[in-house]
């Protein structure tokens, strides 16, 4: 875990881009490891360890092209960034559940594990993209090469991992970036000594922004449910735990957003004009 000599940006930029399921590799995991409750998002009820109905025997789903149309909404949201095809093919070596069943078990309860790992990689991974200080940046970097090292433990060390544990610091990074990222936005756009755009857990369920210039706001745990942004200048805002469900993002500029995930985006609603950093991929249903 030596610090790095040379401050490349350009390694987490590939890493967090790489992060990207592959559902071919994958034993149906979050179709069957997940517990999913009846709701607006899913037209069912489904224990954890239950493989889903529309799940086939070669793990594909009966109904993946009409998902949305039968009450799946939360199906074609849902995003594990890869942590499935790791468990699959790396934790269990390519064991099928269903022709292994006595590792059924254990490996429903590796993937939660194996997904929010690999959440903390996207974070981090995108964190060193930005061009923060070099302390900063040496610290991020030896917290991936942890995460990375995790994930490739064995199912019985992944089960003994402490999440919120492996969180604490680092969610501490995280908003560090946040910190330096924006503030050095802030500064550009108001001067030395313009305070910070502190909204975090803000409720703007239904509230109209449209067309608001909200560069480089913390949006941290925020309410964003239903909330109107169209057009809205986003560029910089931190995204970290903000619930977009249905919030209108048609034509917003999100560019630079910061700390957006594939999940966010699918929750959402946008357009063509929707503006999406690199690493995430405009939702198919997102037609006009």
């Amino acid at each position: 875990m030596s610090e790095v000599q040379k401050i490349d940006y350009t390694i987490g930029k590939k890493i967090r881009e790489s992060l990207q399921a592959d559902c071919q590799s994958c034993f149906g995991l979050c179709c069957t490891a997940l517990n999913i409750a009846a709701s607006s998002d899913f037209a069912i009820n489904k224990a954890a360890g239950t493989p889903c109905p529309n799940l086939q025997s070669d793990f594909s789903c009966q109904i993946h092209s009409t998902l949305r149309d039968q009450g799946f909404k939360g199906c074609t949201v849902f995003d594990c960034l890869g942590a499935g095809q790791k468990v699959s093919q790396t934790t269990f070596h390519g064991q099928d559940w269903r022709q292994s069943p006595e590792i059924s078990e254990k490996m429903f309860r590796v993937f939660p594990i194996m997904e929010q790992l690999y959440e903390m990689i996207a974070y981090v991974a995108e964190a060193l993209s930005y061009k923060v200080d070099s302390s900063l940046f040496n610290k991020l970097h030896i917290q991936l090469e942890q995460l990375q090292r995790a994930t490739e433990l064995e199912a019985d060390a992944l089960l003994a991992i402490d999440i919120p544990n492996f969180r604490l610091p680092v969610n501490g990074l995280l908003l560090e970036t946040s910190e330096q990222i924006r503030q050095s936005l802030i500064e550009k756009i108001n001067g030395k000594n313009s305070r910070k755009y502190d909204y975090r857990g803000v409720d703007w369920m239904g509230k109209n922004l449209k067309g608001k210039d909200l560069r480089a706001t913390d949006l941290r745990g925020s309410y964003l449910i239903a909330a109107n942004l169209q057009n809205a200048d986003l560029r910089n805002v931190d995204f970290i735990g903000a619930d977009l469900r249905d919030t209108n993002l048609r034509g917003a500029d999100l560019s630079s957003s910061m700390f957006l995930t594939q999940m966010q985006i699918n929750s959402a609603q946008g357009n063509l004009q929707t503006k999406l950093p690199s690493h995430l991929k405009r939702p198919s249903h997102w037609v006009e």
